[in-house]
């Protein structure tokens, strides 16, 4: 088994977007009123990316870490500085084809998906198996469901809004 740690990072400038994050939590239960309190404003890449000469992102393409709550078309943040602990979940080079799996390094080391639906794969010395480095984030954009979105449009069509509606 050949197994690295490898760096495709380049050092980048990155700069700062101040967004602001707001005291009241909101609640994925029931409603509760929001205050509009804003505690300070929060900056995605300091959230995110610890070491940014270390970090690059990459989309994910298949459905083998669904359980661990990675969807295709999701953008992993991938930290290359980080050094690889037993179960954590890693972008890995395996015989040439890249892969996003949990790691576990005993009894045997392993790639393991989070959907039962695939079976782990035992690393053993005929394998070529590099690690990129740790998933520590993902993106993931939320779409508007056409759907919902062509309703509203036909109800403003037929019904235009008036000071009475809601």
């Amino acid at each position: 088994m050949n197994a690295t740690t490898l760096n495709p990072c380049q050092e980048q400038q990155t700069s700062q977007l101040k967004i602001p994050l707001f005291l009241e939590r909101v609640s994925a239960g029931f409603p509760s009123p929001a205050h509009g309190y804003v505690e300070h404003t929060l900056d995605l890449n300091q959230l995110c990316i610890q070491h940014p000469s270390a970090t690059f992102f990459v989309r994910v393409q298949g459905d083998s870490m669904i359980d661990a709550g990675i969807y295709p078309m999701d953008i992993l943040i991938v930290d290359c500085s980080l050094e690889v602990k037993h179960k954590d979940i890693v972008v890995a080079s395996l015989d040439g084809e890249m892969t996003v799996k949990q790691f576990e390094q005993y009894p045997k080391p392993k790639l393991v998906p989070c959907n039962p639906a695939y079976s782990p794969i035992e690393i053993n010395e005929s394998h070529q198996f590099e690690i990129f480095g740790i998933v520590t984030n993902i993106i993931r954009k939320i779409t508007r469901s056409s759907a919902t979105a062509s309703h509203k449009q036909q109800t403003l069509k037929t019904h235009p809004p008036s000071l009475t509606d809601e």
